[in-house]
């Protein structure tokens, strides 16, 4: 008797923006996107928006969809991840961007592995490899670190230890910010790090409102201050 074959588990990449679905996502993996029953999340809602710019194989209504949350345990997930046991192939999207990257998926996609479950990535968009290819700063050394402390003094000495850590090692910074508080990072920013350093603002990515520039601080100091809030942003600098 011929053995059942296992399942895939694709990390599908949903949009940074409202574009198109064909600005932003290869026909392929749109595809087999649409052809999946199964979808692991980190938001069902916008997993649904997502799923509703696809053509799909089955009514939305009918696609089961599990929300991957922080308080997600092991066993939830592995019960999750079931299916693809029994053949089926199931999805694993972020809230915006490729999935497992800062991304808690990133657990789902280890207990996978730990079962000996395949895995397969498909190509889309990610703010980080996206910011990072047009900065112009170190793409072979860089790290993420999401978001930088909240509290001013606290957030300075961050900075500052960060800039330490990219002129030792070469290595670009990379790090977010809640849209409405851009503004005030980048003023953080521009006070905190030296003026030799180069500083990357790159806004809206793959958005109507894209905008991407590098400047050393000196220069960011004299030039227009951008247009931040309320829109997403990232923050790359190498010192």
């Amino acid at each position: 008797m011929k053995a059942q074959q296992t399942g895939t588990l694709h990390l599908i990449p949903v949009g940074l923006s409202d574009q198109t679905i064909d600005c932003w996502l290869p026909g392929a993996a749109a595809h087999k996107a649409g052809q999946l029953a199964y979808y692991i999340a980190e938001n069902a809602k916008t997993a649904r928006a997502f799923l509703k710019l696809l053509e799909l194989a089955q009514p939305i209504q009918a696609i089961h969809i599990e929300t991957l949350t922080a308080k997600t345990d092991d066993a939830t997930i592995k019960n999750w991840l079931a299916p693809l046991q029994n053949g089926h192939d199931v999805g694993l999207v972020s809230e915006a961007g490729c999935p497992a990257v800062a991304d808690p998926g990133a657990r789902v996609v280890a207990l996978a592995h730990a079962s000996g479950l395949p895995v397969k990535p498909w190509v889309g968009p990610s703010s980080i490899m996206l910011g990072l290819m047009a900065s112009g700063l170190d793409g072979q050394r860089f790290a993420f670190h999401g978001y930088a402390p909240i509290k001013a003094d606290e957030r300075s000495r961050q900075l500052k230890q960060w800039e330490q850590l990219s002129k030792r090692l070469s290595q670009t910074q990379i790090l977010i910010e809640t849209p409405y508080r851009n503004e005030a990072m980048f003023e953080t920013l521009t006070h905190t790090l030296a003026p030799s350093t180069r500083l990357c603002i790159a806004r809206d990515l793959t958005g109507q409102k894209e905008w991407i520039r590098t400047l050393p601080i000196a220069q960011w100091k004299k030039a227009e201050k951008p247009q931040l809030d309320q829109l997403p942003t990232l923050f790359l600098f190498q010192a």
